[in-house]
C-alpha cells in the first residue's frame, strides 16, 4: 500500500480535541528501532551533498519525537528504507494500482510504502531545493522543499496514513498549506504504534518538580513518558454526532467492498453530492480504502472505515435530500 502527497505543539491544555491521525488497518509497523536508509538516486536540481543533508534533517525530525534512530548506509541490501528520484514511469508504478506513476511538474510530488516495505520515491521532474517551498517567477516553476516532503513521506514509511488534522505534517495538503513541523497529532500517531520513550535521565525529577505543567514544550520533546504525554487525547468534549434518522445498517465481512449510492436522479439533474463520515466531510479518495465517484461511495470494510456515512445533495446551499448508512464490520 502506498500513500502520496500532493501540492495542490499542542500542550496538555489543548488535548480536549479529537485525535485525527490515522493508522493502517493492519497496524503495519517496524519490528526494530535502529533503521537504516540508502539514497539510490539523486535529483537533477540538487547536488548529492545537499540532498543527503536535507534527507538526514528529515529523518532527524522523526528521531527527536520517536524511539527511532536512522543511519545512512552505502549498501542497498542492508537498508530498511530506500529513497530515490524517478521519472514519470518508474519501477513499480505499472504493477501497483494504488501507486500511480508520476505526473511531471507539480501534482504528485512523492509517495511511500508502509512498513516493512521501506521505499520512498520522489518525482525527479520537480524542482527540489533546501528551503521554503515557493513559486519562482524567474524560473516560472514551483521550488519544492525536500526536507519537509521527505519528513511527510517518512511518516508513511513508519506506518502513518494521512491525518485529518489540517495542522499536522501528515495532512494530505501539508505542503500546500505550509505545515512543515511535526505536531502533537503526528506524535500521538507514532506513539500509538511504537510507544514513546523519555530521552533524558533527568526526566523523572523534572516531572516531580512540576515541569510538565511549567515547561510543557520542553517536556513533550524530552520526557513524554514521565509526563503522560504519550497517551491519546481524551474523547472530544463536543457531543457525538447523532445518527441520522432512517439510517440503513450494513454489516460487512472484513476486507469486503461495500458500495452505496446517493440519490442518482436528484444528483444528476439538480444538485451536488457531499459525502460525510461520522459528521466530518470526506474530501479525498484513499486507494484501497475509500473511493468517491459522484453519487457513488465504495468502502473497504475494516476498523478505520467502520462508522456512519451520510450524503447530502445540495443546490445553492439548500439540502435537497439526505441518505445515511451505518457500516459495521464483522470477522
Amino acid at each position: 500500500m502506498v500513500l502520496d502527497i500532493f501540492m495542490v505543539h499542542s500542550t496538555v491544555q489543548h488535548q480536549a480535541r479529537r485525535k485525527r491521525y490515522t493508522l493502517t488497518p493492519q497496524m503495519q509497523k517496524w519490528d526494530h528501532f535502529n533503521l537504516t536508509y540508502k539514497i539510490l538516486s539523486f535529483p537533477k536540481t540538487l547536488n548529492e551533498n545537499d540532498t543527503r543533508k536535507g534527507i538526514a534533517e528529515a529523518f532527524q525530525m522523526w528521531s527527536k519525537v520517536s524511539p527511532f534512530n536512522f543511519t545512512e548506509v552505502h549498501e542497498s541490501r542492508n537498508a530498511d528504507i530506500k529513497l530515490g528520484f524517478y521519472s514519470i514511469n518508474h519501477t513499480d508504478c505499472w504493477a501497483t494500482p494504488s501507486h500511480p506513476c508520476f505526473d511531471g511538474i507539480t501534482g504528485e510530488l512523492a509517495h511511500a510504502f508502509f512498513p516493512p516495505h521501506g521505499e520512498i520515491h520522489f518525482d525527479d521532474y520537480e524542482h527540489w531545493i533546501l528551503g521554503k517551498t515557493h513559486f519562482s517567477w524567474r524560473k516560472v516553476v514551483w521550488l519544492t522543499d525536500l526536507v519537509h516532503i521527505t519528513a511527510h513521506e517518512i511518516g508513511h514509511s513508519l506506518g502513518l496514513m494521512h491525518s485529518l488534522n489540517t495542522n499536522a505534517l501528515m495532512n494530505k495538503n501539508a505542503t500546500l498549506t505550509g505545515k512543515t513541523k511535526i505536531t502533537q497529532d503526528d506524535m500521538w500517531g507514532i506513539w500509538r504504534l511504537y510507544g514513546c520513550l523519555d530521552r533524558r535521565a533527568e526526566c523523572l525529577p523534572w516531572a516531580q518538580r512540576g515541569l510538565c505543567r511549567k515547561l510543557p514544550k520542553l517536556m513533550t520533546k524530552y520526557c513524554p513518558h514521565s509526563c503522560d504525554f504519550c497517551l491519546d487525547p481524551p474523547i472530544s468534549t463536543n457531543p457525538p454526532t447523532p445518527v441520522p434518522p432512517r439510517t440503513k445498517v450494513r454489516t460487512v465481512h472484513k476486507g469486503k467492498n461495500v458500495t452505496v449510492r446517493c440519490g442518482q436522479k436528484i444528483a444528476a439533474k439538480k444538485g451536488i453530492v457531499h459525502w460525510y463520515k461520522d459528521g466530518e466531510p470526506l474530501e479525498f479518495s484513499y486507494p484501497g480504502y475509500i473511493s468517491m465517484r459522484g453519487n457513488k461511495l465504495s468502502i473497504i470494510a475494516n476498523a478505520i472505515n467502520e462508522g456512519t456515512y451520510m450524503c447530502l445533495v445540495k443546490k445553492r446551499g439548500k439540502t435537497l435530500t439526505k441518505y445515511s448508512w451505518e457500516i459495521k464490520v464483522k470477522e
